[in-house]
């Protein structure tokens, strides 16, 4: 399996906790903690992905039950 390319937003502190996601994998996402590379990482699908970008987007994370 190829390595994961993760990136981090341009909008993040470069001080700041922030998560890197990758992309380049057609069948999982990865997401990791900016300030521990070598830590675990969470692996999804691309529609759970899609999904949870989209409830983001949407500000539905911020609701009970959403």
């Amino acid at each position: 399996m190829p390595a994961f390319r993760y990136r981090k937003s341009s909008y993040s502190d470069p001080e700041a906790e922030c998560v890197e996601v990758a992309t380049n994998i057609p069948t999982t996402i990865a997401i990791r903690d900016s300030k521990h590379r070598t830590g675990p990482s969470l692996h999804v699908t691309p529609a759970a992905w899609t999904a949870f970008e989209r409830t983001v987007r949407e500000g539905t994370c911020d609701q009970p039950g959403g």
